[in-house]
């Protein structure tokens, strides 16, 4: 199933998983987010063997102007404390620390990719891991001077850091993302356009 599929008003989350050489798996999600979107791209890497590479896209239903309108006044860039950015690698990072995974470090092109691609998805109003041009995860990353294989979670529509990574921790696939210790980078981007606002995890296995 593609990951820029229609969404519906209302409906069960479905996760479509696509591996190289495996049939297609579905499954639904039995728990709904209200008023919420999130996407996940999932990349699984082992070291020194190889690289296992596995997809899989999740879309919860969209919410109304008025969870967009209440969205944006929460952590906007601005306010004081840390960016919206760095309260969530700080979240990602306390998750994988109980995990026993290590803390994911802040990449530049990683950081470069997703916040140009956020721009894209602000602009055109598509949550979605393919861009208009055809661009992947990879891809953008690849043109970002990253070169080690990536995986990527995307939302739209929560207020906060706090609250859109309680969303991705709620959500199999995008936890998986944040606790594969394979990831040892992470680009993170926030985007607070009045459609969003726009949230993006750029994970890297590193050099």
């Amino acid at each position: 199933m593609p990951a820029n599929r229609p969404y519906t008003k209302r409906g069960p989350v479905q996760i479509t998983s696509q591996a190289p050489h495996a049939p297609r798996s579905h499954a639904r999600s039995k728990r709904l987010f209200r008023g919420r979107n999130i996407v996940v791209t999932l990349g699984s890497a082992t070291a020194a063997v190889g690289l296992s590479v596995g997809f899989a896209s999740a879309a919860i239903t969209p919410g109304g102007a008025e969870e967009h309108a209440r969205s944006a006044a929460f952590d906007a860039p601005g306010r004081e404390g840390p960016s919206p950015e760095a309260k969530v690698i700080a979240l990602v990072n306390k998750e994988r620390d109980k995990a026993g995974c290590s803390p994911l470090t802040k990449n530049a092109e990683l950081t470069e990719a997703a916040h140009d691609y956020n721009e894209v998805m602000a602009e055109t109003g598509v949550l979605s891991h393919t861009g208009p041009d055809g661009s992947t995860p990879q891809s953008r990353a690849e043109a970002a001077g990253y070169t080690a294989y990536v995986g990527e979670n995307i939302a739209e529509g929560y207020p906060d850091a706090e609250s859109v990574m309680e969303g991705w921790m709620d959500s199999p696939g995008h936890r998986a993302n944040i606790l594969n210790c394979d990831y040892k980078e992470i680009g993170v981007d926030a985007n607070f356009a009045d459609n969003g606002p726009w949230w993006i995890q750029d994970f890297g296995t590193g050099s």
